[in-house]
């Protein structure tokens, strides 16, 4: 139990300074770059529209559920269905916060080839996706206006604060924990030689890993100490990457909403370039690429965890209490429930998982004509919406963003 509690512990301070970081550069990619730039580039189908699309999404702090809605939004503002599948491949599998993540708990080697193989595997889906369904429907006629009233620079700086330190902790805070804890059980449970029986055939790590991360919800910060952990038990580095890489890309949120909204081709390619683009690249680095590159980082870590009187910089300490700190903000604001909801129509909304899928539900709403004021309340999964406008084109708007209404009252 104390080994595993030091564990947990070893894995938050190295990794809170990095998680802070990049909660911050979120929030500043949220609050300062305006969605006009996102689907601008993409409406095309060709090369350049997918080579946007990776582009804008490495560096987007998305989860797999948080990526849905943006991707339907953008398909539904004119996006090809390539650049589409592109960003939804990019995306969820790298971010500035897990970048950095990355970088703190697992090495330089990882932290670069995390993005590179997120970008050349959603550029070869998306080009697939074109190159194989050519009969795009033009969806443009039917933009969502996404896009609040302008705000100055002071009012900017708090949005950016307010997403990356309340936002998006209420939406990875639980999964980052969760895999934190997963990492320390897998340190405690697993013996330490687990997969040291199977290093010479890296395929079959591969395909252990793969039983369990493509059906899981995986964010891509979630999945860091558990790779780690998983590595220490002798896991290779290759298969490591294949968890990195296919876990938080193949949930069976983002599978669903593919096949229904782009439909089951598009899926096949989607899910083939995300499995068959991690192994090919974990084969390369298990086989080509010296072992130690990707090695030494995580048996630092390793060294680090279990380690009882290694010394901790104040900094990282104070990193960790902030961190835990806005956790416990972010909990205590997600429960809080809305008032002043009585006589205001109700819609039950499915498939809403982050703050992300409540804002952009929220501010496409609030653009309806006749609404008079609407609120998105993520835990008890319910819009209340305040004025004239038809239960109709409230049930239609909501659906455009690949989400059902499953009451309404």
């Amino acid at each position: 139990m104390q080994t595993d509690i030091f564990t947990f512990l070893n894995l938050l301070n190295e990794m809170s300074p990095y998680l802070l970081l990049g909660f911050l550069v979120a929030g500043i990619l949220h609050a300062f770059v305006p969605q006009q730039i996102y689907t601008r580039h993409l409406s095309k189908n060709n090369f350049r529209s997918v080579l946007m699309a990776a582009l804008f999404g490495i560096p987007l702090p998305l989860c797999s559920c948080g990526v849905i809605p943006t991707a339907m939004s953008l398909r539904k503002n004119g996006a090809s269905r390539g650049a589409t599948v592109a960003f939804l491949i990019s995306t969820p599998q790298t971010g500035v916060d897990s970048i950095l993540a990355t970088w703190s708990l697992m090495g330089a080697p990882f932290a670069i080839i995390r993005p590179f193989v997120a970008f050349i595997t959603s550029l070869f889906g998306g080009t697939l996706v074109n190159q194989f369904c050519k009969n795009d429907i033009n969806v443009g006629e039917e933009v969502l206006r996404t896009e609040a009233k302008p705000k100055n620079f002071i009012q900017r700086c708090m949005q950016a604060l307010r997403y990356g330190y309340v936002d998006m902790m209420q939406d990875i805070g639980k999964w980052l924990v969760l895999g934190l804890v997963i990492a320390g059980l897998i340190t405690l449970l697993l013996p330490d030689d687990f997969f040291t029986a199977f290093r010479n055939y890296p395929i079959l790590n591969m395909l252990i890993v793969l039983a369990f991360a493509v059906p899981m919800y995986l964010c891509a910060t979630e999945s860091i100490p558990i790779a780690v952990a998983l590595m220490l038990k002798g896991l290779t580095p290759g298969a490591a990457l294949v968890l990195l890489m296919a876990g938080p890309a193949t949930s069976m949120a983002s599978i669903l909403v593919v096949s229904k909204v782009l439909k089951r081709k598009v899926l096949f390619l989607y899910l083939l370039t995300i499995i068959g683009g991690a192994i090919l690249f974990g084969l390369g680095i298990d086989y080509l690429l010296p072992t130690e590159w990707f090695t030494q980082g995580v048996i630092e870590q390793g060294h680090h965890a279990g380690c009882h009187t290694h010394e901790t910089a104040w900094w990282k300490w104070a990193s960790s209490i902030l961190l835990l700190l806005l956790l416990l903000n972010a909990y205590l604001r997600k429960g809080k429930k809305y008032e002043h909801t009585k006589g205001k129509r109700t819609f039950k909304i499915k498939g809403m998982n982050c703050n992300h899928c409540v804002n952009n539900v929220q501010r496409n709403l609030a653009q309806l004509e006749s609404v008079k004021s609407v609120q998105v309340d993520l835990t008890t999964e319910t819009a209340y919406i305040e004025g004239d406008v038809s239960n109709e084109e409230v049930i239609s708007t909501i659906e455009r963003l690949g989400f059902e209404v499953i009451k309404e009252a």
